[in-house]
Formats: C-alpha cells, structure tokens, sequence
C-alpha cells in the first residue's frame, strides 16, 4: 500500500488530533491541533526538531519543543507565558499537494477565554506550513478583525535537534545588538561563529541577514520573512534541572534559535494583515552562506 502523503489523525486512541505531511526523499512533517505546534520535522530522513522525551502531548500545557507559536506576548507579562496561541486548538482548514511538496493551513480566532483575558480582540492567524525535500516555510498572516487597533508580540519557537551542543555553532549574527537575558546585559555580537557553553537567553534585534545552526557536516540555514528578531536560547543544566517537562541532560542535544518580533511590536488597525514566518532550509555546511 502507498504512504499517504497527507495522513490526519483523529485521536480516537485518546491521543491529540494531529496532521502528518509526507513527502519526497523521506521529508515528513507532524503538526498537533493543540497549538498548531509542530512536533517533528524530517528532512532526508533525519529528524531535524527537538521535544523532550518529557515534553506533555495531552493537552495539559505547551509542548516543550518543536515549533510552538508565541501570540500574542512574548514571555511573562498579563498573559500567560508566551501568550495562548499555543495551547489552543486550531482549526485545519486545508491541505494541498504541489509540485514540490505539501501544504497545510491552520486557523485560529478569538473565543470567550481570549476576549475575556488582558488582550480582548477579534483577531484571525491564518498559519501555513509548506514541506518539500529539504525545506519546511511556516508563515502566519495575522489579521485584525476588531474594531480596535491593537499590538502584539509574535515568535515561532523552534528548537532544533543537534548531536552535541558543543559542536554545534550558529552563524550569521556578528554585529548584531542582543539583550543578554541572563546577564541582564546589552551588547554586540562578535563572534563569527556562536558555541553555547553555558545558560543562554538571548533577544537579537533587528537581524539583517540569515542564520545558520552548523552541525556535522550540514547545517540548517533560518531565512527570516517580515519577523525583525531571532532569539537564542539554551537553557543548560541548571536551568533545564527546574524543568518538569525537560530532561536533565536534553541540553546537550538542542538549540532554539526562534524568529519573531519581541523587542518591538507589530501593530495592526481594523481589517489590516500582516503577513511573517520563516524558512528552514537544510544544506552542506560546506556551501556557501547567504
């Protein structure tokens, strides 16, 4: 029997509704209703997206990995951490296949919860993943469906799987200004090439160009679409011990180098859309950089 390339799960195991995107040279893509979080992302077969063997795939609270959606606040404030896009459910609205591979579409709107939290407006986020072999875009078209003007904070969250943290360089912020979270620090990157050796939380603002995680011999090149930022983060031993839904030692195999724009914010009026997202791309670590 032939794989199906667009595979719907319905959860009557018990498990959560989820989508399955298959494609050429052993690509495949997994996205979870709940947040419309994806959990895996296979490219030439390997396994590209990091969640912890702890991570909760209940329901019960944000999956810990892959790419969760952070909406409309990024971090604490008067909303939940990271906002409540990523521990709704979403609606899948399509599922097409092209030429070169697959897309999905996702919805999510405003409901009682949303319009009865600190940030009360009507709103659409129209998500679309597209896979082909060795690239996964994922692209939110945010629209203002209020009679109001608002504000927000957006990120895609993505942790990527590595063999080993300290092998591992990301490339493509030299000169950049970064609020260093941890050192409560604002500085300039100079380093070419960025090895994470300790707990990281950083906030990269106005990146001009792409970035790279290099690992092996390949790496995976992050083009950033209309988001300004690109967050680094490791959490390490001591901070991945605090983590319920994290392993001990899972710091030694991932990154999240996440885009979005945090350290300003995007701001639509009534009726207006603004469209951001990313390009994940896998590549020799020997070609040339962008």
């Amino acid at each position: 029997m032939p794989v199906k390339a667009i595979e719907e799960i319905n959860g009557a195991d018990g498990s959560l509704e989820r989508v399955v995107l298959r494609g050429q040279n052993g690509s495949s893509t997994e996205i979870y209703l709940y947040g419309a979080t994806i959990t895996s992302w296979k490219s030439q077969g390997k396994e590209r997206l990091f969640v912890s063997k702890q991570a909760h795939l209940d329901g019960s609270k944000a999956v810990r990995g892959g790419i969760p959606i952070v909406f409309p606040q990024f971090g604490p404030g008067e909303l939940p951490q990271h906002g409540f896009a990523r521990t709704r459910k979403w609606t899948l609205v399509e599922t097409i296949e092209h030429g070169a591979g697959i897309v999905a579409r996702f919805e999510l709107k405003e409901n009682a919860d949303t319009l009865a939290s600190k940030w009360p407006y009507k709103f659409v986020l129209h998500y679309t993943i597209d896979l082909t072999a060795t690239t996964l875009s994922t692209v939110i078209k945010y629209e203002n469906t209020d009679t109001r003007e608002f504000s927000f904070t957006s990120l895609m969250h993505t942790y990527f799987q590595v063999p080993d943290i300290a092998q591992t360089k990301v490339t493509g912020l030299k000169g950049v200004a970064y609020i260093d979270k941890v050192k409560r620090v604002e500085e300039s990157e100079q380093q070419d090439s960025i090895v994470v050796t300790a707990n990281e939380d950083r906030v990269y603002t106005n990146v001009p160009g792409v970035v790279n995680v290099v690992y092996g011999d390949e790496r995976v090149s992050v083009t950033r679409f209309n988001f300004k930022d690109v967050v680094l983060w490791n959490p390490w031993a001591e901070k991945a011990a605090e983590m319920s839904d994290f392993g001990d030692s899972e710091y030694k195999n991932m990154i999240c180098v996440e885009v979005g724009t945090v350290a300003s914010k995007i701001t639509l009026r009534p009726g207006q859309t603004a469209s951001c997202g990313q390009l994940l791309t896998v590549e020799p670590a020997t070609g040339p950089q962008l």
